[in-house]
């Protein structure tokens, strides 16, 4: 018997991604799967009424489904009740296997204490996903068979597997609570700690070469003054080489101002540049970076530049403005003011970060724009005189992303932006894991920790040297903020496990991931593409890296967003595409779902410039 899995959401739940990458990873099983319609989605809205039920009852039977599926992530009291109702109807209807019925199973994906309160409540008949679970973790609750799951797909789970089991065991041993702080790698120079500290004197002063620096996010949503007893004490402890300060909304967009009673939007409530100095003075001898301003952006730089000694500054070029809901400005106006501020860390000498791919990717982007993007902000930054370029590089992103893939993409972004490397400009690779990759269990969230590590290791395995930054995510990042014992706790792991991962690649017990064809292969064909975009830019947008281009660049659809939702008229082009997870990868697919080649998208975003110069002239 044919299997065919009918999926549910409700319409009040817009997420889609993990629904989706769960229809595709089916599907290349030989499943067939069946969504359930719009009005089917305002059923399961309104599931305690009788009537409703039975519409979901009918299409069950219509659609002959062995296995059904339910997903949503929002209130958790409303997804046991949906849950009970619906699998009150089907027992009344005798639709359950062990009735004699054709549902084998009944499945719900929700938040973790959803998932707990309905474990409890229904004893086994609702198997549960709380996130986090890997395709190969997913496959098996779904009981698939071995010989159904395709060659290439079982390679992937091979190595996300191992990785995962080797940070299990790692977690298991407790070796690395051993691990040694930071003062013990780094030999002293005269400018230590001092405002005249900078990335490079700190990577330059290494004792060990292959320890990467070590950054992490840090923040309490209260005081100035409780962030200063986490910053004394994460500069007393001495595990941390950068902190990177976690300040509020408010900060980035009210700086100086009176706040009032505007809401905080989470962070470190820093409204003076006293305020940055008192970080200053309690986090010797860390170095600390902290937030771009979503407004008066060149201003807010300097002021970080005065107090803390910024040891690089960070922006998003296309985002936190009107376009994301995160900043002020339209888009062209944010452009223009992130050039600007190019222009004066260009006089500081600092290092800049392009927080760019990921944003992108968060909106539905697929891998190639992941890679362009940052080749363009890297471009920019180079043309405009800086210096040295932090490439972060966030993995995991969407999370069901497999690790060949990320692999793949990380290499292909590494080579294209490294092409740009001469005497006066030098990439500084900074890996790290998704932001919502980590599990809430704990214990599974460390061993991810030491799984992500090995895989930042994998992207440039021959060089011990690299990456020689890491931006730690804390593990308890899929449930609790990271508190400072947290926060160190996460870089002795990733330390520690990144040194045992060599050690087990060189006595040969883990697979040198440097020869892997199936990740040259997709490297290869990701480079191509992205070469191709690139030169299409180049060819056919004049002056395209500066505020104006990068503008032409988004309105005209060289990069697509799906998921973007605010002012969908002005960028209905950048919106008006449709990506999907295939194989572990997120590619731009056409009406049909089947994968568009890259002449097509090209010809597509060439065909739209005249509508983007026309914005442009509008000034939007």
């Amino acid at each position: 018997m044919m299997e065919r899995v009918g999926l549910l959401k409700p319409a009040v739940d817009a997420h889609t991604l993990g629904i989706n990458s769960l229809a595709e990873l089916l599907k290349d099983c030989g499943y067939e799967v069946v969504f359930g319609s719009a009005e089917l989605a305002e059923a399961l809205d309104n599931v305690k009424y009788q009537a409703q039920r039975r519409r979901i009852i009918d299409w069950i039977k219509a659609e002959n489904i062995t296995r059904l599926g339910v997903s949503y992530r929002l209130d958790v009291n409303q997804a046991v009740d949906m849950v009970g109702y619906l699998l009150h109807e089907l027992l009344n209807n005798k639709l359950l296997a062990h009735q004699g019925g054709p549902l084998r199973a009944f499945y719900f994906a929700g938040l973790p204490e959803a998932c707990r309160r309905i474990d409890q409540a229904y004893h086994g008949l609702v198997k549960t996903f709380e996130g986090g679970e890997t395709p190969a973790e997913t496959l098996k609750k779904f009981e698939v068979p071995e010989e159904k799951i395709p060659a290439e797909i079982r390679s992937g789970q091979k190595y996300d597997g191992d990785r995962l089991a080797f940070g299990e065991e790692l977690i298991a041993s407790e070796a690395y609570l051993k691990e040694e702080r930071t003062p013990a790698v780094i030999k002293q120079y005269s400018e230590f700690g001092t405002k005249q500290d900078t990335v490079e004197k700190r990577l330059a002063a290494r004792a060990d070469i292959t320890r990467p620096l070590m950054r992490a996010h840090a923040g309490p949503y209260t005081t100035v003054e409780d962030f200063l007893t986490w910053v004394k004490q994460l500069a007393h402890t001495g595990f941390l080489d950068i902190l990177s300060i976690g300040t509020s909304q408010l900060t980035q967009s009210n700086f100086g101002e009176e706040w009032g009673e505007k809401p905080n939007g989470g962070g470190v409530p820093i409204n003076s540049a006293a305020d940055y100095e008192q970080v200053w003075a309690q986090s010797r001898p860390l170095l600390l970076r902290t937030y771009a301003g979503t407004k008066n952006v060149p201003h807010l730089a300097a002021i970080h530049e005065e107090t803390i000694n910024i040891c690089w500054h960070a922006l998003s070029f296309w985002w936190f403005n009107q376009l994301d809901g995160r900043g002020p400005y339209g888009l062209l106006e944010n452009l223009r003011q992130h050039v600007d501020t190019v222009r004066y860390i260009v006089q500081t000498q600092k290092p800049l970060e392009a927080n760019v791919s990921h944003h992108f990717a968060f909106r539905g982007a697929d891998d190639v724009t992941y890679i362009v993007s940052a080749y363009l902000a890297a471009k920019l930054a180079k043309k405009m005189g800086i210096r040295t370029f932090v490439l972060q590089n966030m993995l995991n992103t969407p999370r069901q992303t497999w690790g060949l893939q990320d692999l793949a993409k990380s290499r292909a972004l590494l080579s294209l932006v490294k092409s740009l490397e001469d005497e006066k400009f030098q990439v500084l690779l900074q890996p790290r894991a998704g932001l919502d990759y980590f599990s809430p269990d704990q214990d599974k969230a460390k061993a991810q920790l030491a799984a992500v590590t090995a895989l930042m290791d994998d992207i440039d395995p021959r060089n011990e040297q690299s990456p020689p930054l890491i931006h730690v995510v804390s593990y308890s990042e899929g449930r609790d903020l990271a508190t400072p014992e947290v926060i160190d706790e996460s870089v002795r792991i990733t330390a520690y496990s990144l040194r045992k991962y060599r050690e087990l690649r060189r006595k040969g017990i883990v697979d040198d991931l440097s020869t892997n064809l199936e990740v040259q292969e997709r490297a290869a064909r990701l480079r191509q593409d992205a070469r191709r975009v690139i030169e299409a830019i180049e060819t056919h947008i004049s002056e395209p890296y500066s505020a104006e281009g990068f503008f032409k660049i988004f309105v005209s659809g060289f990069l697509p967003v799906p998921y973007l939702w605010n002012q969908a008229e002005l960028y209905r082009h950048a919106r008006g595409w449709s990506t999907k997870l295939e194989r572990g990868g997120v590619v731009v697919v056409d009406k049909g779902g089947k994968r568009l080649g890259i002449e097509s998208r090209i010809e597509t975003a060439l065909g739209n410039l005249a509508h983007a110069e026309y914005a442009l002239k509008q000034g939007r």
